[in-house]
Parts: C-alpha cells; structure tokens; sequence
C-alpha cells in the first residue's frame, strides 16, 4: 500500500501553493476586517485553471478526481487563507457535479465551461430556515406552468449569493402529501439569480467574512424547464451525488486550516522568550502541538482514502462522513491549540490564529451535524436502529 502523492499530485499542491502564495495572512486578515469577496484571489485561481479541476475536459476542465481537488483544498486552505479562501471557489469544484453527471450534453455546454473559467459566480439553495437537515421536508415550491417553473420560497445559509449570477435551486414540484415516496416530488434546477424575483439578505456571522452567507426570499421566480437537470421529481437522488465529494473536501479544507494553525503555533513557541527560555522548550506546550500534528497527519489519511474511494466508484458514504467528522474535530483542535499557546497574543488579530479558530467552526457544522453524521455510522455501519 502506497500512501505517497503521486508525481502529478504532489506537483499540483506545488502549483498550488505558487498561486496562493500571493495572497498571505495579511491578505486574509484585511479581508476578514472588511469582509467583500475575494475577487482577486478568485481570479488568480481561475486563470490558472485550479476551478475546474474535477471538471470533464472535454469543457474545459482537468477532468482529475476528487482526491487531486481534495489535495488542492487543502493546500489553498493550509496557505492561511482558511476557510475564506476555500469557500470562494468550494461551489465552482463540486457545486456542479449532478450536472456532470445527470446533466444533458446540451446543459453541460452552456453550463460547465463559464464555471470553469470563472465567468459565472454560482450558490447552492438547498438549505431552509424551517427544516435545517430535513431536506425530503422542504418547502420551496416551483409550480409548472407551460414551458417554465415559477418558485416561491425561503432559503437560508447560501454562500456567495450575494456575488453569485447562478443558483442550483433544490424545490418542491410536487406537494410532500401527494408523492409515493418521501425522496420523491424535488427537482433540481440550475438557474440565472434573478434579483429582481430573489432578495438576498445577508447574515452577519461569526466568522469567513469574505465570503458572505445569505437568507433568499423567492417571489415569483421564473424558471424554464431547461434549467431543470434531469427528471422532474428527481432532485433529491441527484444531489446526493454531490453530498459524498462536499464532506471529502470539507475534510480536506479543515485539515488544511490546522496545519496553518499549527506551523503559526510552532513558529511562535520557538521565538517566544520567557523566564531565560523558549517555550518550546516546555512540554507543557511541546506535548499539545505533537497530538495536534498526530490528529492533522490521521486526518489526512482519512479523507484521502474517502477520496480515493469516492474516484474507484466504490461506496464511501461512511469514509466521507467519518473524514468530515474527524477532519473537523482534528482542525479545531489545532487552532484551539494555536490560540493557546500564543497565551494573551492569541487574542489578538494580528497574530492570526483567532481567526483560524473562529473559521474551524465552520467545518464542525456544516453542511452536517456531528450528532447525523454518528447517527448515520451508528445505523448503516454498526446496523444499530435509527434514532431520528
């Protein structure tokens, strides 16, 4: 068993690191304090190609899998640019991915290739205010009406829309009461953000200021039924395509994010002076950061084999959860580790590791809970009964 990067892998986090070593911590500082989406660095990642790396050649893209874009996650993450960096381009790498797949040769041309290049800005409107994990319960409603949809809703927790000119739209076609099945009666559409039927209201929050998260009220929003992908009444089977690759790169960013947490908390405990001595010298401080590197050097190992599953076709459902789940915690960890020992300068915001520790929530949240996703092993892996 080879757990050793292979050539082209280990020259894409090269090539990586090269693009974002141009936006440093003082970069991500800035962006925090005044928060705007980071057009900039956006742009540099696309001219270099890096939005469409898990994206078909033949529009554009790499056509590499998941675990070269799990690599470049963490790597973009791992520079210090954290979960702001990484959730400026997260949608353009997997956002699209039941499109790839369930998408007509038709929909793939006029959708993949602006997403790749950067052209097009795109959010994910899954999420509601009123039925958080329950997604077979959404309420979102698009109604028929001849050759188009019009919807009428509530979403919560969208990124990037106040940027975005797309969105792929998760709504109810058919009333929950009437379907056969509870995983019947979604759609799914990708779809012009039409802010004239869509208002976006952004949500102050604790952290990732650069990149904006939302509430949309939609009233009235036309939809043509080319913009459905696939089958109508068949969203919610398409989207669980795109649920596996999420929780892998989200591993990937989080682990990314305790490594600069980490290499800053090492840096600082070797420099740091106290009675005669460095800290570092202190087990007391020596000890914490050897687990966190033990966590972050496991973590990585967990979500490569998630990934490396999820490009064989195998089943991996477990692995990705369980690389979320661990991947989160491992990231935390390290930047509560940083705060630390950084002592009262931990505090502070010039030394950075605040921010990485408010950013690591982040990962331990979204776009699952810890409690599902243990719920889920507890029922599909140990086969306990289902608890909720």
């Amino acid at each position: 068993m080879d757990f050793a990067l292979n050539a082209d892998q280990q020259a894409i986090r090269e090539a990586v690191g090269q693009t974002v070593a141009r936006f440093d911590d003082d970069y991500w500082l800035e962006r925090d304090r005044e928060g705007g989406f980071p057009e900039d660095f956006y742009r540099a990642m696309a001219d270099a190609g890096w939005l469409g790396i898990a994206m078909p050649a033949e529009y554009g893209g790499a056509g590499l899998g998941i675990q070269e874009a799990a690599l470049m996650m963490e790597t973009v993450s791992a520079s210090g640019a954290g979960l702001s960096g990484a959730s400026a381009i997260h949608m353009n790498v997997f956002g699209l991915h039941p499109v790839v797949v369930h998408g007509s040769a038709a929909q793939k041309e006029r959708w993949l290739p602006p997403i790749i290049r950067g052209d097009h800005k795109a959010c994910f409107g899954v999420t509601e205010p009123n039925t958080g994990l329950n997604t077979l319960k959404l309420r979102t409603l698009a109604r028929r009406q001849g050759d188009r949809y019009v919807v009428n809703g509530q979403k919560i927790w969208i990124s990037t829309a106040q940027v975005a000119s797309k969105i792929l739209l998760l709504a109810r076609t058919t009333p929950l009461e009437e379907v056969s099945e509870p995983t019947r009666g979604l759609s799914l559409f990708y779809t012009d953000l039409d802010r004239s039927r869509i208002s976006v209201r952004e949500i102050e929050k604790m952290g990732r200021k650069a990149v904006d998260s939302n509430e949309l009220f939609i009233d009235g929003l036309e939809v043509p039924v080319a913009d459905r992908i696939g089958e109508e009444g068949m969203g919610f089977s398409y989207i669980l395509h795109g649920l596996n690759p999420e929780r892998v790169l989200l591993a990937a960013e989080a682990t990314g994010l305790g490594r600069a947490a980490l290499r800053r908390a090492v840096g600082y405990a070797a420099e740091r002076v106290v009675f005669d001595r460095p800290i570092g010298k202190n087990q007391g401080v020596q000890h914490p950061l050897a687990e966190r590197w033990v966590d972050l050097e496991a973590a990585e190992l967990l979500y490569r084999r998630a990934a490396w599953l999820y490009d064989q076709g195998k089943p991996c459902a477990a692995e990705a959860n369980a690389a979320k789940f661990f991947c989160a915690e491992a990231g935390f960890r390290a930047c509560e580790t940083a705060v630390l020992t950084h002592g009262g300068m931990g505090y502070a915001k010039e030394y950075h590791v605040e921010r990485y520790l408010r950013e690591a929530m982040l990962p331990r949240i979204a776009p699952v809970s810890p409690q599902l996703i243990l719920c889920h092993i507890a029922e599909k892996v140990l086969g306990l009964p289902k608890s909720y």
